[in-house]
């Protein structure tokens, strides 16, 4: 059975083809520069070279069309007809307190992802438009969203609500809603996998570090606390988002430079954290080299972060009431043995020793403590799609 994941933004498609009787990667792409000149998609059927080819993609249809032709390309497709996909899972951002899992595509689930825009004006819309799209050249094909914050549904209400008036809950929803939901799950129940334990006797603290970050409590499988919010600026700082603030700094800083919603929403968004402090890069492969060189505002940024994801370790450990094993993920996490060292070695009143051999790794699946460690840390990259793909066929079968 064959099954395409779908991630849209807003101006660029990512996509990957399962095939699912052994879970292989058949085909994975890129659109990039939807609705912006030079636009383009890169091909890769697995096992052969990236073939990309630059044609105008004024729209999330065509960008769809686009990667339903690559897919049966003659030469570099992995399909023979349409009539071999099962079914289409697609990234949702957000389903607020609507939705706790994945679900087949209907009329009133497009209504109810529509209620969310709202509260995730940057991505909703977009994911929204690749599904109508998939569906105008699939009809007959099920469609299955699968949402970023249907993990986090399960933390109490006493670590989702805000301190605000009740009302607004009641009015608007303001409540911490959490993201990265797919991924913590992943590597959450990969983690009991490689320990050989039950995830339902296991404390976990998974750690998604990259260009957006959160950390997550995940106890007996099930996401007690997260560090994003309502959005996704708080918690550690970013490549370029603020992390967590003294809201009346927001104020202040609103009055004293005469900055209205729009932009100060810019600043916290796309010019702060990483970026922000060491006035070099949002990227940490930069930033390392440059502390590494004797930079001090990029060795400022580096500690920054350290200390964040430290913090929100031990708070969740204190939350579970024990910890059992940290997870570090995603693109800076699976790659930076720099900051997995620093986060680690504060935390040896843990009972955490680091590995340094194994430390090094990059991108692989591994334990980075020793065997003596009362605490395990490890890494494991994350594959978000294959949740999407393994969602995506449980519920089309």
């Amino acid at each position: 059975m064959k099954v395409l994941v779908i991630n849209c933004g807003s101006s660029s498609l990512k996509y990957q083809l399962f095939d699912m009787t052994d879970e292989s990667v058949l085909a994975k792409g890129l659109v990039e520069r939807i609705g912006i000149e030079g636009s383009r998609i890169k091909h890769t059927k697995t096992g052969q070279d990236t073939v990309i080819k630059n044609m105008p993609i004024p729209d999330h249809k065509v960008g769809i069309k686009a990667t339903l032709d690559a897919l049966l390309d003659k030469d570099h497709g992995a399909l023979g007809s349409l009539d071999e996909l099962h079914a289409v899972g697609h990234r949702v951002v957000h389903g607020g307190e609507k939705f706790s899992s994945s679900v087949v595509v209907n009329k009133e689930v497009l209504e109810a992802i529509e209620e969310c825009v709202p509260l995730a004006p940057l991505h909703n819309p977009a994911n929204l438009m690749g599904i109508k799209a998939m569906m105008e050249l699939l009809p007959e094909t099920p469609q299955v969203a699968v949402f970023d914050t249907a993990f986090h549904q399960t933390m109490p209400k006493h670590a989702y609500m805000y301190g605000v008036p009740y009302h607004y809950y009641e009015e608007y929803k303001t409540r911490r809603y959490g993201f990265h939901g797919t991924s913590h799950y992943y590597v959450a129940y990969r983690a009991a996998e490689i320990l050989g334990k039950p995830v339902e006797d296991l404390k976990i603290v998974t750690c998604h570090l990259g260009n957006g970050s959160s950390i997550t409590a995940v106890d007996g499988g099930k996401s007690v606390d997260t560090s994003l919010g309502f959005g996704t600026v708080p918690g550690v700082i970013m490549g370029t988002r603020c992390g967590e603030i003294d809201p009346t700094v927001v104020l202040y800083l609103m009055e004293k430079e005469n900055l209205d919603t729009k932009l100060m929403s810019h600043i916290l968004h796309k010019e702060s954290g990483i970026l922000g402090i060491s006035g070099i890069s949002s990227d940490m492969r930069d930033v390392e080299e440059a502390a590494e060189g004797g930079n001090e505002r990029a060795k400022l940024a580096l500690d920054m972060l350290c200390y964040g994801i430290r913090k929100h370790i031990g708070a969740y450990a204190a939350a579970m009431n024990g910890l059992d094993a940290i997870v570090f993920t995603a693109g800076i996490g699976e790659n930076s043995s720099l900051v997995r060292e620093k986060v680690l070695e504060e935390l040896s009143f843990l009972g955490i020793k680091v590995d340094y051999e194994k430390n090094k790794s990059r991108g692989k699946e591994v334990i980075i403590s020793t065997e003596d460690s009362k605490v395990v840390a490890m890494v494991v990259p994350t594959n978000e799609e294959l949740v999407i793909a393994k969602d995506t066929l449980e519920l089309t079968k």
